[in-house]
C-alpha cells in the first residue's frame, strides 16, 4: 500500500514579502511506516520569481496538510516531468 503525498509550505519572500510556495514529494511505504524517498520540487516567490529555498523565519511558514499524489509517469524521453511540462509550455529553447 505504497502512498506518495505532496507537501506545500508558503512563507514570505526576503526580497518582496511576497507568498514564496515550496513544494516537496514523500513516499509512505504503509499507515504507520515513516515518510521516505523525499525529493524537493522546488520554491519560488509567485510575486517577484526569487527561489528561495527557505524561509527565513521558520516560524513564520505556513504548511499545508500533505496531500495524496499520484506518481507521475515518466516522460518518453527520460527527462523529469517538471522540465516536460515547462518545454511545452514555453517552447524547446529553455536554456
Amino acid at each position: 500500500m505504497k502512498k506518495q503525498s505532496l507537501h506545500l509550505s508558503v512563507y514570505p519572500c526576503d526580497a518582496c514579502n511576497g507568498p514564496v510556495v515550496a513544494g516537496w514529494t514523500a513516499v509512505r511505504e504503509n499507515e504507520i511506516s515513516k515518510e521516505t524517498d523525499i525529493r524537493q520540487v522546488g520554491a519560488i516567490c509567485l510575486t517577484c520569481g526569487q527561489r528561495q529555498g527557505d524561509a527565513t523565519e521558520p516560524g513564520r511558514a505556513r504548511h499545508l496538510p500533505p496531500i495524496a499524489w499520484e506518481q507521475a509517469p515518466r516522460a518518453r524521453d527520460d527527462r523529469e516531468p517538471v522540465e516536460v511540462f515547462a518545454e511545452s509550455r514555453h517552447g524547446a529553447d529553455l536554456r
